[in-house]
């Protein structure tokens, strides 16, 4: 710095008419002479570098581990809603078997009640009867089809003609497609 400014004074007193711009910019060449030589500009420059390599890095793993949270907790969300499928799944048959009694007429009373209430408890735990009947389309993403038969019509032609066993649904899962007769 004592440097420069020797060097100026020097400028401007064998040169009276120098401008304070000429000044300045030769100020401005010596000081970037100096900091391009300095090796503590090196080592700032390096610094710098890697605080910036730090900082992606420090963005780049808090992105990734939003990412994880946001996984983990859609996980946790699915694993609460069908925690309880695979026994609900076990319970169909026996639902079913009321159903062909109470069709059947052959229920009594007591046995009746026992079906609405296992009916109740199964829909609180957020099991749920596909809607499914005779004339519907055949979907093949609710409908299971057992059999096909000739269609009396031309409109029954890829339409559900019979349910021999109805679909269920846990929460938005399909547990059991609906087992369907369908007229070709």
């Amino acid at each position: 710095m004592k440097k420069t400014l020797k060097k100026i004074r020097a400028m401007v007193e064998n040169d009276p008419n120098t401008s304070e711009q000429e000044v300045m910019e030769e100020q401005g060449n010596s000081m970037n002479e100096q900091s391009e030589n300095n090796p503590e500009n090196d080592k700032i420059r390096e610094l710098q570098a890697q605080l910036d390599e730090s900082r992606n890095k420090y963005l780049y793993l808090f992105s990734d581990f939003e990412n994880f949270k946001r996984h983990a907790a859609k996980e946790r969300m699915d694993l609460i809603q069908t925690a309880g499928r695979d026994i609900l799944s076990s319970l169909l048959p026996v639902l079913d078997d009321f159903d062909r009694a109470d069709k059947s007429d052959t229920l009594t009373e007591g046995t009746a009640l026992i079906h609405q209430k296992l009916v109740n408890i199964l829909k609180t735990k957020g099991l749920t009867a596909v809607k499914t009947s005779p004339g519907d389309e055949f979907n093949a993403d609710f409908h299971e089809a057992v059999a096909e038969i000739p269609a009396a019509s031309e409109e029954l032609k890829g339409k559900i003609v019979d349910i021999l066993e109805p679909g269920y649904s846990l929460g938005e899962r399909t547990i059991r497609f609906a087992k369907v007769v369908v007229g070709k």
